[in-house]
């Protein structure tokens, strides 16, 4: 071997030991970054749900003081830096000269704690998702021999903070590869493998527990015509999910007072909360309470009531949430919506065809099918759900769902919310 393949073989090796180092960094710090954020936000929004539903007053004090400390955090802390979401980092990794800018970490981080546990209908995911991509972001500038992997040090600490919020390496993988990222190349393997392992390694150090405790004892083959007409009503429900966002993204842009966005907000949101306290949040509060036994739930008026609001409003006030100036996304309100639509429709099934089919796997398969549709990624929603429960019995069911789902949405409109804003931005 000559000098100067030597050379270029000990520059490869340097390269290489760099980009492992550099993804363990950032899949350490991704994930201790979305753990602490999910414990934090699951410990306050049970206390202040707990304050709201004691003195329902609080559902109309919390809301406009969470959004209006976010409006002013964000003019006078973090630069009147606004946050975009995950169209941010899809603007960044589509461009060299675009880079997340370091304030990005604590602004998600604190925007989306407040948003959440102010009653905000959304989630942390996507307030995880753009602070992670940041660090990955400020660690390809450290270095100039790592300029040219700055899409994949992004998707790993995405793909590092997805894992440690659902339990799920595979979810964070394949998030990264189908919403952020879309293509795959060696690099991408290295860093995101290397990065959700490093998360992997921390949710097991810890003993972190599944989100939803779900007994699933099995599934029947008859029941097939019923997964693919859920599919379908997923799909459908996820357009009219992303139609909301976009309406108040684009419609009522021309307001330009911040302080009447809080308020217009304010009240969409806290009316929703009077009515329906399931919407405070994440709302996976709710998920819990009625995971303990949906198989004995029986149908009744005023459960079609809650049911058909639910699944009416949430998108609504989900997108009076980011309108107003909330952190978030439709990850967590997909989510939600998804188990409620599956278990309402498992329950319409049985009390008026006598279909007997089991609620529990309907709910776990409309949380699937609404998240696939929704952000069209099919193999996030897939392994994300399995993580939540932490059960793959229905693992087939849930590939036929999210299949329907997000194809039956396309077919309906071509976009999801990120698509969206990514064309947009071009």
């Amino acid at each position: 071997m000559n000098n100067t393949a030597r050379i270029k073989k000990n520059i490869r090796l340097i390269k290489l030991q760099k980009l492992v180092i550099v993804s363990v960094l950032i899949g350490f710090l991704s994930a201790f970054l979305g753990l602490t954020l999910k414990k934090l936000t699951e410990y306050y929004e049970e206390i202040f749900f707990s304050q709201a539903s004691l003195h329902p007053l609080y559902i109309f004090i919390f809301p406009v003081f969470g959004l209006s400390v976010i409006y002013f955090l964000r003019q006078y802390v973090f630069n009147k830096k606004e946050n975009k979401g995950i169209s941010e980092v899809l603007e960044s990794t589509g461009s060299r000269s675009k880079n997340l800018p370091k304030s990005k970490i604590a602004s998600h981080f604190i925007n989306g704690l407040l948003t959440v546990v102010f009653g905000g209908s959304t989630g942390i995911e996507v307030s995880t998702v753009v602070a992670t991509a940041t660090i990955g972001s400020v660690a390809q500038r450290k270095q100039n021999i790592f300029k040219q992997y700055k899409t994949e040090l992004i998707c790993a600490g995405v793909a590092a903070g997805i894992t440690a919020l659902f339990n799920s390496p595979f979810a964070g993988m394949f998030f990264a590869m189908e919403v952020i990222s879309r293509k795959v190349t060696r690099t991408f393997l290295i860093t995101n493998i290397i990065a959700v392992s490093i998360a992997f390694g921390l949710i097991f150090l810890i003993d972190e527990k599944p989100l939803f405790a779900v007994n699933i004892t099995t599934w029947h083959l008859r029941a097939i015509p019923y997964f693919i007409l859920l599919g379908i009503i997923a799909g459908i429900n996820s357009v009219y999910l992303t139609r909301c966002v976009l309406f108040f993204k684009n419609n009522l842009s021309q307001i330009k007072s911040h302080y009447y966005k809080i308020l217009i907000g304010s009240v969409i949101l806290s009316c929703s909360l009077f009515f329906f306290p399931q919407l405070f949040g994440e709302g996976y509060h709710a998920l819990k309470m009625i995971f303990m036994n949906p198989n004995e739930v029986k149908l009744s008026s005023s459960l079609l009531y809650t049911f058909i609001g639910i699944i009416l409003l949430k998108p609504i006030v989900t997108s009076a949430t980011l309108f107003s100036g909330g952190d978030g996304g439709v990850f967590a309100p997909s989510v939600f919506i998804g188990a409620f639509l599956g278990l309402f429709v498992a329950l319409l099934l049985n009390t008026y065809l006598k279909a007997n089919i089991i609620p529990v796997n309907f709910m776990v398969l409309g949380m699937a099918a609404l998240l696939s549709a929704s952000i069209h990624a099919p193999f996030t929603a897939i392994f994300l759900i399995c993580g939540l429960t932490n059960d793959y019995t229905l693992f087939l069911p849930i590939v036929l769902v999210c299949i329907i789902s997000k194809y039956t949405a396309k077919l309906i409109y071509p976009h999801s919310v990120y698509s969206y804003a990514a064309s947009v931005a071009k």
